[in-house]
């Protein structure tokens, strides 16, 4: 290895540590003003670099906003693909995901923010939420319809209805325990204990976690 590759490599790693700094900032200035009321001066400060410094990773706020969600499904994806590697259920995997998310604060905040505000179709992140909804019903719907015909949802669920209802819960559930969260400890919002009590009404063997 030379010593101009060395520091090529070197200032590669230095970038990309610099650009998940800077994620974690935007994250959390979304999740307190939204998108429209965050900048990204603001954002530029908090990781200790200058605007047009910031704009050399993220030439744009839109640009920054879809790095921001992207982040946000690369993990959720990376865990549920670890999980079902794992041999473990799609209802386990979802309770497992909801539990990982409530030591995940400021992520689950964004993307309340943000999915609420991106109802607007002006927004910048409009298409992206309706292709997630989208997509994630979608998922589900097949799931389910896999495990209807294995014989594992309960009599009467319907896999379109259950679809919904499952992803309804989980971003309510969200919200709710937001809420919560200045409340004393034995009154906030459980998550996963709610969405693993709905599932037991969903699916007949929604497997255990021993984790």
């Amino acid at each position: 290895m030379t010593a101009t590759t060395d520091a090529a490599r070197r200032g590669y790693a230095k970038g990309r540590a610099k650009r998940e700094e800077i994620l974690q900032a935007a994250i959390g200035l979304f999740a307190e003003t939204g998108y429209h009321g965050a900048s990204l001066r603001e954002i530029a400060g908090r990781v200790g670099i200058s605007h047009p410094g910031l704009l050399h990773h993220f030439p744009t706020k839109a640009a920054l906003l879809e790095a921001v969600l992207e982040h946000r499904d690369a993990v959720d994806r990376a865990d549920i693909e670890d999980d079902r590697e794992q041999g473990r259920s799609v209802p386990e995997s979802l309770v497992r995901l909801v539990r990982r998310n409530a030591l995940r604060r400021p992520i689950v905040e964004v993307f309340a923010v943000l999915a609420a505000e991106a109802t607007s179709p002006d927004h910048p992140a409009h298409e992206y939420f309706a292709r997630r909804y989208a997509t994630t019903l979608a998922d589900s719907r097949a799931d389910l319809e896999r495990a209807a015909a294995e014989g594992r949802l309960r009599p009467g669920v319907e896999p379109a209805a259950a679809a919904r209802a499952i992803v309804a819960l989980m971003d309510g559930l969200q919200v709710q325990w937001l809420y919560s969260l200045d409340r004393p400890k034995g009154d906030r919002v459980d998550m996963a204990a709610d969405l693993e009590a709905f599932l037991a009404m969903v699916y007949t063997d929604r497997g255990r976690d021993t984790a």
